[in-house]
């Protein structure tokens, strides 16, 4: 993936939904057991809170919607103009708002705007800006949010202050009911006279809707008390008053058949809250007769008990699912928190583990809520490790970036002196530069794809200029190399031809050749060791043939001079023996002094190794004169010991070679 990953920098509040009936004190009321059978409370269904999905590198913001209830069906909103037209919208109109959309209207827009905001910052560092430096623009389209924002949450404001000053007059008028149903329900001439007063006190009761939930359970239990107390009093009218208990009677019987049914109905949360409607009716319903108040409650009560154990265990297999959903939300964080990142190199191995993030956020997404208490938490803990990859691809992306640019530059540099050498003709020194230039390429890293190719063609270009051009101008100098390869193979050919002959003017043809060899130009480079170490063995070879023949020539003829001096001036042997050995001891002393100082040079330099190399072959020729020497002194000893010379001392023994 060529592009970096986004993601949210800035908070987003996360809204909370209830989808359950919304419970009150007036439908949770509860008789006061000297009266009649205490009512049950409606189970009150938890809250779920809604959770976001986390920062991915390219994310459309999504509500997930809560498992096991009624979804909220939400539009799809793919830019922040149309999440600001619809709070536009909702502000101009009459409309409430609901709280659970809007919520999500704001998480939306900030996530649009925080994507806006990082898109613009790395532009801003693309560009070659400091991250310190960086001030993000105003976005036009948040006044206008706000605004619109404001608006709604100032109307709602206002109904919800009319819905709680409503609530406070409902609580006065009720209060003012109940104190005139006691009032009635004093003495059994008040009951008498005032039934008609009773009956529109009740009616006007149940057009009387909320009051404040604080006080609606006493409401209600003072409420059904003095009812029942009246009822009880009344003694005028038993036909009227025993035609309203059949009235009641024939209602909660009716009730009791429809709280009975709402067991057969699959769907447990309906039938839960088409109970609390019943229930509701019944509160408003007055009372049977006394003997049979007790047993039609009971049948009530026990149909209403069924309902809530369905909708109890209803919500008990939600918390299991939820449990079990925690667990697999904790199993996906310990997958994202274990994997590493300080082995990743390359932009394929990040790629690889951000698809492997990829899966796990996909992973999660199948998954319902967690516990409410742990929800929130967890999906930190899933949302913080995302953000932490993130973060690290990011500063990884940003620094092979800069590698990038860094290698980039030197490339061209390198692009521009091979370009710059194209046309030279300077042909050994400028293609010894761009060998080298060819070296560096190497040793510089990757550029931008972009750039590649197009740097990796000129520079190529450039060095196939100069070589072709080279190539081409020295293709008769080759040809010359060849012809001049061809003539010194002859002439160590005819050289190791005379190292078969024998005779005296071996040496002189052999000079001859070598100052042929000279003469020859350059052979190719390839082959220019070979031939000189063929060369050179040969000439080696025929030259120490040549020096012992030499040696023993000399070694005859001092021989015979010898004895020539003998016959002429005898005793004189004596004499030229002393000079033989003063020379002798002067040639070892002249090794011995080589040597040593042979052993204070180093070869670790070319100085070195000549300076060695000239004292070895001086010391090999004073080795060859003092053979020589010694051999002579020994010939003019074995003269001395003859019958007519007398005896002398021993001659010295020969050097090591």
């Amino acid at each position: 993936m060529d592009s970096l990953e986004t993601k949210e920098t800035a908070a987003v509040e996360q809204p909370s939904e209830n989808t359950a009936a919304e419970q009150t004190p007036e439908t949770a009321t509860t008789v006061n057991n000297e009266t009649a059978a205490e009512e049950p409370a409606p189970a009150e269904e938890p809250a779920a809170a809604e959770e976001t999905a986390p920062a991915e590198e390219t994310a459309t913001p999504e509500a997930e919607a809560p498992e096991g209830e009624q979804a909220i069906v939400q539009q799809t909103f793919r830019s922040k103009d149309e999440v600001v037209a619809r709070v536009q919208e909702i502000a101009q109109s009459d409309e409430v708002g609901d709280k659970q959309e809007l919520a999500l209207l704001k998480q939306l827009f900030y996530k649009f705007h925080n994507a806006e905001m990082q898109e613009a910052f790395q532009a801003f560092i693309d560009a070659g800006g400091e991250a310190d430096k960086f001030v993000p623009q105003i976005d036009a389209a948040e006044p206008a949010f706000r605004e619109a924002m404001q608006v709604i949450r100032e109307r709602r404001a206002a109904i919800q202050e009319n819905i709680e000053k409503q609530k406070q007059e409902n609580l006065q008028r009720k209060l003012q009911i109940i104190e005139r149903i006691q009032q009635l329900a004093s003495t059994p001439e008040e009951a008498n006279q005032n039934f008609d007063e009773f009956k529109a006190l009740q009616a006007e009761w149940k057009e009387i809707k909320a009051v404040p939930a604080e006080r609606a359970t006493e409401l209600w239990k003072n409420y059904q008390l003095y009812v029942e107390q009246y009822y009880d009093l009344l003694k005028l009218g038993h036909e009227l008053r025993d035609y309203d208990f059949r009235k009641n009677l024939e209602i909660k019987t009716r009730l009791i058949e429809q709280a009975e049914a709402l067991a057969e109905n699959p769907d447990v949360l309906a039938a839960f809250n088409q109970l609390q409607a019943l229930h509701q009716e019944w509160k408003e319903t007055g009372p049977v007769a006394k003997e049979i108040r007790e047993t039609v409650w009971a049948k009530f009560k026990e149909a209403s008990t069924v309902i809530n154990k369905k909708h109890q265990a209803h919500f008990e297999a939600i918390k299991a699912r939820e449990e079990e959903n925690l667990q697999r939300k904790t199993e996906l964080c310990e997958q994202l928190e274990a994997i590493e990142t300080d082995g990743l190199r390359t932009f394929a191995d990040w790629e690889t583990v951000t698809q492997k993030i990829k899966e796990l956020q996909a992973q999660w997404k199948t998954i319902g809520f967690a516990p409410q208490k742990m929800n929130t938490a967890i999906f930190e803990r899933f949302r913080q490790a995302c953000d932490a990859f993130f973060e690290k691809k990011t500063t990884f992306f940003h620094t092979v970036k800069e590698e990038l640019g860094a290698n980039l530059a030197k490339k061209k540099e390198l692009v521009e002196k091979a370009e710059s050498l194209m046309e030279s003709t300077e042909w050994r020194s400028t293609g010894d530069i761009l060998i080298n230039l060819q070296k560096q390429w190497k040793e510089i890293g990757a550029v931008p794809r972009k750039y590649s190719d197009e740097l990796w063609k000129r520079f190529t270009a450039a060095c196939d200029h100069f070589f072709e051009a080279r190539q081409a101008a020295t293709a008769e100098s080759r040809n010359e190399e060849k012809a001049n390869k061809e003539q010194k193979l002859d002439i160590i050919a005819k050289l190791k031809a005379l190292a078969e002959q024998e005779g005296e003017n071996v040496i002189a043809q052999v000079k001859e050749l070598q100052q042929q060899w000279s003469e020859v130009g350059h052979v190719p480079f390839r082959d220019k060791e070979t031939l000189y170490r063929e060369y050179r063995a040969i000439c080696d070879k025929l030259y120490e043939a040549y020096g012992a023949s030499q040696t023993r020539r000399r070694l005859n003829n001092f021989r015979a001079g010898l004895q020539q001096r003998i016959e002429k001036e005898a005793g004189s042997l004596d004499n030229e023996r002393q000079r033989m050995q003063r020379a002798y001891e002067r040639m070892l002393t002249e090794i011995k002094t080589y040597e040593n100082n042979i052993g204070f040079l180093t070869a670790s330099s070319k100085k070195g190794n000549s300076l060695v190399d000239a004292m070895n072959k001086k010391m090999e020729k004073l080795r060859e004169e003092l053979n020589l020497l010694a051999q002579k002194i020994k010939a003019v000893d074995e003269q001395m010991a003859a019958p007519s010379a007398p005896a002398q001392e021993e001659a010295p023994a020969e050097p090591e070679q």
